[in-house]
């Protein structure tokens, strides 16, 4: 570089350093207000979760136990709606709203709404839940696909069966939810499918309890195709 081009360059830097300065002296009180707000959205934020969202998540789960007591004693109604001073998952969701145990209450809603009959509003709560682990995420994936098989819509079952399949990535729920994936496959006489999806179970999960039968299952496909 040629010393006429340095001094060409430290000129350039020094005119667009002399324009940031003068951008942020013309705009001093735009950046001081936009600062100033930014940190009253974060100290607001932390006050709200300190302040009411952990007081909320604490009356929440204090409340639901009887809730969660009602659902393992396949008690639906009482689960759904409570009994006598005791709220309902319904009610845990409407006043706790933004809470886990309002988010844990929309699967235990879905639930007993799939076990009631109520098939969409057992699909509206189980995909209102929100979840990464490999167990209830993955239960509130299959539940939505149970529902789907009963409101005969098998397209959206096999969608969410193969979702929950994938979520669970374990030797217990992945072959259950393969086997019955393979069974939305033959009621969409989509043979094809449902033989590789068997054959998945077979090779994959050999030990789980959905491989010892699973034989007759992939003869049956084959001999339809």
């Amino acid at each position: 570089m040629s010393k006429t081009q340095a001094n060409t360059k430290v000129v350039v830097q020094e005119k667009n350093f002399g324009q940031t300065g003068k951008f942020v002296r013309e705009n001093q009180k735009s950046l001081i207000f936009i600062v100033g707000a930014i940190v009253i959205m974060i100290i607001a934020y932390v006050a709200y979760q300190k302040f009411y969202i952990a007081p909320q998540e604490v009356k929440a789960s204090n409340q639901m136990h009887v809730a969660q007591d009602y659902w393992a004693k396949k008690e639906w109604d009482k689960a759904i709606k409570g009994y006598d001073s005791y709220p309902g998952f319904e009610k845990i969701i409407s006043d706790y709203g933004n809470t886990k145990a309002a988010n844990l209450a929309y699967f235990y809603l879905g639930i007993a709404y799939l076990n009631k009959g109520e098939f969409q509003k057992a699909i509206d709560n189980l995909t209102n839940y929100r979840g990464n682990d490999g167990m209830v995420a993955a239960e509130a994936l299959g539940g939505t696909a149970d529902a789907y098989v009963e409101l005969k819509d098998f397209d959206k079952a096999s969608t969410y069966f193969k979702k929950a399949a994938d979520k669970a990535n374990n030797k217990f729920l992945t072959p259950l939810y393969l086997k019955k994936l393979g069974l939305v496959y033959e009621a969409q006489n989509n043979n094809k499918d449902a033989d590789d999806t068997y054959k998945k179970i077979k090779s994959d999960y050999p030990e789980s309890t959905e491989a010892q039968s699973i034989d007759a299952f992939i003869a049956r496909t084959e001999a339809k195709l």
